[in-house]
C-alpha cells in the first residue's frame, strides 16, 4: 500500500477551544435535502410522483426547511418546484429551499421556478477549495470571490422583483473543508457585504464538509475558528449551518461536534443517502439527541413507516444494522446479552421507573414504533436467558431458572443442525413437543382428587385412569398433596423409583388467564434428571400432568445422567 501518496489534513490552530466542554441541550434547525442532494445521488432519481410522496413524508415528520430542487439543473426539478407552488402543496410553516450555482443565467432560471412562492430560501454556492481553484477553474482567489459576489448581487436584485415572496438567503463555500479557513472566511464575508443581512433577517452561512477529509474534532475546530474570527456583529446577523458528508464514516460525529462548536442548523438526509458514502443521517443525529433527553422537534414515532416510504420512493434499502431504523438493531443473539436484556426488562416492569434503563438497548423501541418482539432472537449463539425471554414474552411461560439450561440445549441443537435462526414459533413448537405433548408411555385419561382433614394432619387421595403403553389402568394413592399422592400411585403401578427435585407454578399471562402452568423436576434412581411441564385450568391437574411429562422423558433413552440434562430427539 503506497501510503506515501497521501498527506495528513492540515488542522487549524485553535487555542482555548470551547466545544469539548459543551453539551448539546437543544435541537438545531433541520433542513432535509433528500429531494435534491439525496436525489441526485440515486441510480434512478425520483420522478415527480415519488418526490411528492417524499415531500409529504418530510412535512409530516416535522421538517420546517426542505431543499426541494436545483431548478436550473433539470426539467424534473423545475417542474416539481412549480407543482408544489401552483398546487399550494407547501404548508404555511415550511420554507422551501432551492439551490443554484453562482452563474447569472442559472440564477434567473431559479427565480423563474419559484415565482409565486410564499417563503423561499435561495441557496447560492460556488467551489472555493485550493484544488478546484487550481485544477478545475484555473482562477485566482480574487476571481473566485468576484464570482461569488456577482452571484450574490444577481440574487439580491432578483429578490427585489418578487415583493410577495419572503426570502432567506444562504451561501455555501463548497468544499469548505478543503478550503483555507482564512479564504473561506473572506469569501463568506464578501457575500455578506453584498446581501447586508440584519439581526431580524439573517443570512445562512453554510459550511459544508463536501468531502470528509478529517476527523470530526478537526471539523469542530474549524467551525469554532470560523465563528470566532467572524466577529460578534456579523455572527449576530447570520445562522451558521453545516452540511456533512460521510467519506470517513464520521458524518454524524462531525455534525454533533460542529453543533457544540456553535453551528445552529443542519442539512442532511433521511438515513444518510447522498453522493459517494452519503450525507449525514438526520434520523440518527435526532435520535441520538432524543436518547440524551433532548427534544429533536421532528417526529420519528413510526420509524417503520418512514423506512417503508423512503425505500419505496428512492429504491434504496435501509441496512439491517442501520442505527435505530435497521431490522436487527434492537435484536440480541448473544446469550449473555439476552440474559442482561431479560433482567433489565423485568427490572423496568418492577421499578416503574420513568427512565429507560435496559442493558444493550439505549432507546425504548416503542418510542419509535418498534415492538419488543425483535429484541431477542434465537440462533446457535443464543443462551438460556434469551430463550426464556421469548417463552415468557411471547407465550407466557416463566421457565424456572433450573430448567432453562435443559430447554436451551434443545433449541441450540436445532439451530446448530439447521445453521439458521430459530423464530419464536419454532421455539414454541419445540417446547410443546418436548414438554407438553409427551404422552408416551404414560397418558392421563381422567383424575379425581379427594381431600380429608383429621386433626392437624391433612391427607389427599388421587384416583386416576391412565394409559400405560396402550393399556388402561386405574391407580390410586394418598399423600400430603395431590402431587405426592399421584406419585405414590404411579410408583406402585409402575414399580419405579423417582424423586421430586423442584416444583414451580404460575398462572399463564398470555391466552386464557384461567390456566396455570406447573414445572416439576424429577430424578430417577440412576441419577438422571429432567423437567416435565403441565398446563390446566386446575393447578393440581397441571402439576400431575407435569409429573407425567417428566416421567415419560425419564423413560426415554435420550435422557442423560447429571444435574444438567441435554434432551434430544
Amino acid at each position: 500500500m503506497q501510503v506515501e501518496k497521501y498527506r495528513p489534513y492540515k488542522a487549524v490552530s485553535l487555542e482555548e477551544r470551547l466545544w469539548p466542554s459543551r453539551v448539546l441541550e437543544k435541537a438545531p434547525v433541520w433542513c432535509a435535502v433528500d429531494l435534491r442532494d439525496g436525489n441526485q445521488a440515486l441510480p434512478s432519481p425520483m420522478e415527480i410522483d415519488a418526490k411528492l410522496v417524499m415531500f409529504k413524508l418530510l412535512t409530516e415528520i416535522g421538517f420546517k426547511e426542505i431543499e426541494i430542487s436545483f431548478p436550473s439543473a433539470s426539467k424534473v426539478d423545475f417542474e416539481f418546484t412549480r407543482c408544489l407552488i401552483e398546487n399550494s402543496l407547501i404548508p404555511d410553516d415550511v420554507t422551501i429551499q432551492v439551490i443554484t450555482q453562482a452563474r447569472v443565467h442559472l440564477i434567473n432560471k431559479t427565480f423563474e421556478a419559484i415565482e409565486g412562492a410564499k417563503r423561499v430560501n435561495v441557496h447560492l454556492y460556488n467551489s472555493t477549495s485550493e484544488l478546484q481553484r487550481r485544477v478545475v477553474f484555473k482562477k485566482s482567489k480574487a476571481e473566485i470571490i468576484a464570482l461569488a459576489a456577482e452571484g450574490a448581487e444577481c440574487i439580491k436584485n432578483e429578490t427585489l422583483k418578487h415583493r410577495d415572496t419572503e426570502f432567506v438567503l444562504e451561501y455555501s463555500p463548497e468544499s469548505f473543508t478543503a478550503t483555507e479557513p482564512e479564504f473561506a472566511l473572506e469569501i463568506c464575508m464578501a457575500v455578506m457585504d453584498v446581501w447586508r443581512p440584519d439581526v431580524k433577517s439573517k443570512m445562512i452561512i453554510n459550511l459544508p464538509s463536501t468531502v470528509e477529509h478529517s476527523s470530526p474534532n478537526v471539523y469542530a475546530d474549524t467551525i469554532e475558528w470560523f465563528i470566532k474570527n467572524m466577529g460578534r456583529a456579523k455572527v449576530e446577523k447570520s445562522i451558521i449551518s453545516v452540511h456533512t458528508h460521510n467519506d470517513r464514516g464520521t458524518a454524524v460525529a462531525a455534525t454533533e461536534l460542529a453543533l457544540l462548536a456553535g453551528a445552529e442548523r443542519v442539512e442532511g438526509t433521511l438515513f444518510g443517502n447522498g453522493e459517494r458514502t452519503g450525507n449525514v443521517d438526520i434520523i440518527t443525529v435526532a435520535l441520538n439527541m432524543f436518547t440524551q433527553g433532548v427534544n429533536p422537534h421532528i417526529y420519528i414515532g413510526d420509524i417503520n413507516r418512514i423506512v417503508e416510504t423512503y425505500e419505496r420512493c428512492t429504491g434504496m434499502n435501509v441496512h439491517s444494522r442501520h442505527p435505530y431504523a435497521g431490522g436487527l438493531v434492537f435484536t440480541a443473539f448473544s446469550g449473555s446479552h439476552q440474559d442482561a436484556i431479560k433482567k433489565g426488562m423485568r427490572a423496568m416492569k418492577e421499578s416503574n421507573s420513568q427512565f429507560w434503563e435496559v442493558p444493550y438497548i439505549p432507546i425504548d423501541p416503542s418510542d419509535i414504533g418498534k415492538t419488543y418482539e425483535s429484541i431477542i432472537r434465537i440462533n446457535s449463539q443464543s443462551g438460556k436467558g434469551g430463550i426464556a425471554y421469548i417463552m415468557e414474552e411471547e407465550f407466557g411461560f416463566k421457565i424456572p431458572k433450573e430448567m432453562q439450561p435443559e430447554f436451551a440445549a434443545i433449541i441450540q441443537k436445532i439451530s446448530e443442525e439447521t445453521g439458521k435462526e430459530i423464530n419464536a414459533g419454532a421455539v414454541w413448537d419445540s417446547f410443546k413437543k418436548h414438554y407438553l405433548n409427551v404422552t408416551s408411555p404414560i397418558e392421563l385419561i381422567n383424575c379425581n382428587i379427594t381431600e380429608s382433614q383429621v386433626d392437624d394432619n391433612g391427607s389427599v387421595t388421587v384416583d386416576a385412569n391412565v394409559k400405560v403403553s396402550d393399556k388402561q389402568a386405574h391407580i390410586s394413592g394418598s399423600g400430603n398433596g395431590p402431587v405426592d399422592a399421584f406419585c405414590n400411585a404411579i410408583r406402585r403401578e409402575m414399580s419405579t423409583e423417582f424423586s421430586l427435585i423442584s416444583y414451580h407454578e404460575h398462572s399463564l399471562e398470555i391466552g386464557s388467564t384461567s390456566r396455570a402452568a406447573a414445572y416439576i423436576q424429577l430424578e430417577d434412581n440412576k441419577g438422571r434428571q429432567t423437567f416435565g411441564v403441565g398446563v390446566d385450568s386446575n393447578i393440581s391437574i397441571a402439576s400431575i400432568k407435569a409429573v407425567i411429562s417428566g416421567l415419560n422423558k425419564l423413560t426415554s433413552s435420550s435422557v442423560h445422567s447429571g444435574k444438567v440434562l441435554c434432551y434430544t430427539d
